[in-house]
């Protein structure tokens, strides 16, 4: 049972956390102390929606076909190792999160804001739908992968949120993206080898 829940929780925490625009938006806001817990919220409400579709959708799908039962599950494989690869390549050439300031906004437009990078952003659906869904619903206990997931989520969007201003000199140094892409590199591969092996 806590396999399941930490296997959400780091492929979770290892998509989400991902240098992007979404967490350069929320990270910009909580630096300017503008309607913080708001765009939090909407990022793990958007997230947690997500998550659920993907791994229940696709749980349903896989659990009436043994061949995309096994395309899923391969496909996974190598999206993981492929992620990792990635991730590594990161660790070796870091950047930094930076976050733009621009003018305050009304929490209205904030929200708009926050709606439109988060569910405008194809990335997002490749991370919690396509590739969250297809790990988490071969999961033994699909349920227990999603709140790892959903939890890692809240806990990065939280941290941004609450503590950006104390947090952006660490996520402006190159060397902390190194570290969190070594170790996103080797939390894919043993995930990937979790799925593979019979």
């Amino acid at each position: 049972m806590v396999e399941g829940y930490l296997n959400g929780f780091f492929v979770g925490a290892s998509l989400i956390i991902a240098i992007g625009a979404q967490n350069a938006f929320v990270l910009g806001q909580s630096l300017k102390r503008e309607h913080t817990l708001s765009v939090a919220l909407i990022c793990m409400s958007c997230d947690a929606l997500l998550i659920l579709a993907g791994i229940f959708g696709l749980a349903v799908l896989l659990e009436h076909s043994t061949l995309a039962m096994q395309l899923a599950r391969w496909g996974g494989v190598a999206f993981l190792v492929a992620y990792a690869l990635l991730a590594l390549h990161r660790a070796l050439f870091p950047r930094a999160l930076s976050a733009a300031q621009p003018p305050a906004r009304s929490h209205r437009a904030v929200i708009l804001a926050t709606l439109a990078v988060t569910l405008l952003n194809p990335h997002v659906y490749l991370d919690t739908v396509v590739l969250i869904g297809a790990v988490g619903a071969q999961q033994q206990s699909p349920g227990l992968f999603a709140l790892g997931a959903v939890s890692a989520s809240m806990l990065w969007f939280s941290s941004l949120a609450l503590a950006g201003s104390r947090l952006s000199p660490w996520l402006a140094r190159p060397g902390t993206w190194r570290l969190i892409d070594g170790v996103v590199a080797v939390m894919m591969l043993s995930v990937a080898w979790g799925l593979a092996r019979p």
